[in-house]
C-alpha cells in the first residue's frame, strides 16, 4: 500500500505533523502509524485520570525503567512514556510551558539555523487556542486548547502565600514577557477534558486524506540505497509493507526514534554489527546526548479538606466529585494535581530561572507507586539545564524489546551541586509560615541539615520529571536544521530527540512546535 507521507508515532510531534500537513496538503495521502490504542478512555479524558495511567505499565503507558544509575545510588529511573493516540500528551500533567526565550536562542548558537525564539514563536502561536486571547505572545484558533484552571484548588493559594513570604515574586503568565515567579499553570484542557495532541490535531476537523492506524507496530524502515522508501509493519499478527512516495517522518520520541533508526540499520556501526543488524548508514550520534530534568520530590503530610486524601473521607469525596464531573465537567476531577508552581533563580544574578517547582495537592511518593494513608501535598523541584548526558542503546535487534535507557543522572558533579541549591530553595518555600502552619512530617528527609546528608537524600529519592530529550542530536547532529536525517533521503524526525539542549520547562508544547515546523517543510518540499 502506498502513501505520499508516512508518519511513525502518534504522540505530540506526530499528531501535529499529521494534522497540520493534512490541512496544508489536502491532495496528499497520509498515514499516521501508532503502536498503541485509541485515546477514548475516561482515564485519559478526565484530567485527574493521570493518577491512574501514570504510575504503572498499562496499555497507555510503556512504563520503561532505565539502566541502574550510579548517580542515584544504583536505582533504576522510572521512565513513563505514552502509548496510543496522543502519546505522552495522553498521560502528562497537561501543563502548557514553552521554556525561556533564550533557550531557543541557545539552539541558534549551537548551529540550529532558523530556530531562534523569534523564528519559533509563530509556530507556538499557530498551535494554540489560548483562552486568554491573542496578543504578541499568544495565539487563538489553533488545535491545542490552552486554558486557566476553572476550579483551582484553594490550597494552591497557601503555596502562593508561602512563595511571597519566602521573598519570591508571583507571575500570572509563565509564557509571557518574563518567566520568573510563581503562579497557576495554564493547562491543555478544554471543557473539563484533557486536550491531548490527538484530540486537538486529529479530531477537531475532518481530514479525509489522513489515515490513522492504531495497534500497528512499525518493525523497521525500508531503504533503497540511501533513500527511505517505506516501513515494515505488524498488525493483527500479519506483516505488511507500507510505501512512501515522498517522505517518512519519525516521531517516536527520545527513546523510540533512535531505537527504530538503529533497528533499521542507521546508527553506530559497531553496535549494530554486534547485534547482527545490517548497516544502512553509519550515524554515530544516534542515541547519544540523551538528557532529562532530574526532580526531587518532598511529600509532606498535612490535614486540610482541599488536599487529596487516601482515607474514608477522601474516598467519599472522590465519589461525589466523580458524579459532579459527569454532570458538569467541573470540580476536583478536572485537576491535573500539579496546578501551581513556578520558575525561580537560585542566584539573583542569573539571567534566567534555573529551577522549576511543581506543587501537587496530594502526597506523591515514587511517582505515586507508593501510596500512603492520609492527606498531604508534595513539592517538586528540578534543575532546568543539566550538564549530564546519557544514551539510548539497543538491548535487542527486535524493536518490540525495550531499549537500554541511560539518562546518566548526576554524572556531572555540577548537576548535584545545582540540585542541592534547588532543594534548599524548595525547602525555604515549604518552611515559610503559610505552609509551615499546615505541614506535618515529610515522608522522607535528610539525616541531618548538612550538605553531605542532603546530597545523599537527593541520590536516594530524586528521579525524572518526564522530559527526556536530545537522543538524536550531539556534536554532529543526526538531523539538519530542517529535520532531514543527514546522509539519507526521504527521512525526517519531528520529536524531542532532535533538541540540542533541553529548555527551561515542560516539553510537550515545544514538541508540538517542532511538529508544526516539520509540517510546513513537508508541505513545501
Amino acid at each position: 500500500m502506498a502513501y505520499d507521507f508516512l508518519i511513525v508515532g502518534a504522540g505530540s510531534g506526530g499528531c501535529a505533523v499529521a494534522g497540520r500537513l493534512a490541512r496544508l496538503r489536502p491532495a496528499a495521502k497520509i498515514a499516521l502509524i501508532e503502536t498503541g490504542p485509541a485515546d477514548n478512555s475516561i482515564l485519559i479524558k478526565a484530567p485527574l485520570g493521570i493518577a491512574a495511567v501514570g504510575p504503572r505499565r498499562n496499555k497507555y503507558n510503556y512504563a520503561y525503567e532505565s539502566v541502574a544509575q550510579p548517580g542515584l545510588n544504583g536505582r533504576r529511573s522510572y521512565q513513563p512514556r505514552g502509548r496510543g493516540l496522543g502519546g505522552s500528551s495522553s498521560i502528562n500533567a497537561m501543563e502548557y510551558i514553552r521554556g525561556h526565550r533564550d533557550d531557543y536562542n541557545d539552539w541558534l548558537q549551537q548551529g540550529c539555523t532558523g530556530w531562534s525564539w523569534d523564528e519559533v514563536l509563530p509556530y507556538f502561536k499557530r498551535s494554540e487556542d489560548n483562552a486568554r486571547g491573542a496578543d504578541a505572545l499568544h495565539g487563538t484558533g489553533g488545535p491545542l486548547s490552552v486554558s486557566d484552571p476553572t476550579d483551582p484548588n484553594p490550597f494552591c493559594q497557601v503555596f502562593l502565600d508561602a512563595v511571597k513570604q519566602a521573598g519570591f515574586s508571583l507571575n500570572h503568565d509563565f509564557n509571557g514577557a518574563e518567566q520568573e515567579g510563581a503562579g497557576l499553570y495554564q493547562r491543555t484542557i478544554k471543557n473539563g477534558e484533557r486536550c491531548n495532541a490527538a484530540s486537538g490535531y486529529l479530531r477537531e476537523q475532518r481530514l479525509p486524506n489522513l489515515e490513522v492506524m492504531t495497534h500497528t507496530q512499525v518493525l523497521r524502515i525500508l531503504f533503497e540505497g540511501k533513500r527511505a522508501v517505506g516501513v515494515e509493519i505488524e498488525r493483527d499478527g500479519q506483516r505488511r509493507t507500507l510505501h512512501a512516495r515522498a517522505e517518512i517522518v519519525l516521531a517516536g520520541g527520545a527513546f523510540g526514534t533512535p531505537q527504530l533508526l538503529m533497528c533499521s540499520g542507521v546508527g553506530p556501526a559497531e553496535q549494530l554489527r554486534s547485534l547482527g543488524i545490517p548497516l544502512v548508514h553509519e550515524s554515530t550520534d544516534v542515541g547519544r546526548n540523551l538528557h532529562d530534568h532530574l526532580d526531587y520530590k518532598m511529600p509532606v503530610r498535612a490535614s486540610h479538606p482541599d488536599l487529596l486524601s487516601i482515607s474514608v473521607q477522601g474516598g467519599m469525596r472522590l465519589i461525589r466529585e466523580m458524579l459532579r464531573y459527569r454532570r458538569e465537567r467541573r470540580g476536583l476531577i478536572t485537576s491535573n494535581v500539579a496546578e501551581a508552581g513556578g520558575f525561580f533563580k537560585t542566584d539573583p544574578a542569573l539571567a534566567r530561572p534555573d529551577v522549576q517547582i511543581h506543587f501537587l495537592i496530594g502526597m506523591v511518593d515514587d511517582h505515586a507507586r507508593k501510596l500512603h494513608l492520609g492527606a498531604g501535598f508534595t513539592g517538586h523541584v528540578c534543575v532546568l539545564r543539566p550538564k549530564s548526558r546519557g544514551s539510548v542503546t539497543l538491548a535487542s535487534p527486535d524493536i518490540r524489546v525495550a531499549p537500554l535507557i541511560d539518562p546518566a543522572f548526576l554524572q556531572e558533579p555540577e548537576d548535584l551541586a545545582a540540585q542541592l541549591r534547588a532543594v534548599k530553595l524548595l525547602r525555604k518555600i515549604l518552611q515559610a509560615p503559610a505552609l509551615a502552619a499546615q505541614s506535618g512530617k515529610p515522608l522522607h528527609s535528610a539525616a541531618s541539615e548538612s550538605d553531605e546528608d542532603w546530597c545523599t537524600e537527593i541520590r536516594n529519592h530524586a528521579d525524572t520529571v518526564y522530559h527526556p530529550v536530545g537522543s538524536c542530536r550531539d556534536e554532529h547532529a543526526v538531523v539538519d536544521p530542517q529535520l532531514r536525517v543527514r546522509g539519507l533521503e526521504g527521512l525526517r524526525i519531528a520529536d524531542a530527540s532532535i533538541f540540542p539542549s533541553i529548555m527551561g520547562g515542560n516539553t510537550n508544547a515545544p514538541v508540538i512546535m517542532v511538529g508544526e515546523r516539520a509540517a510546513d517543510w513537508l508541505a513545501h518540499s
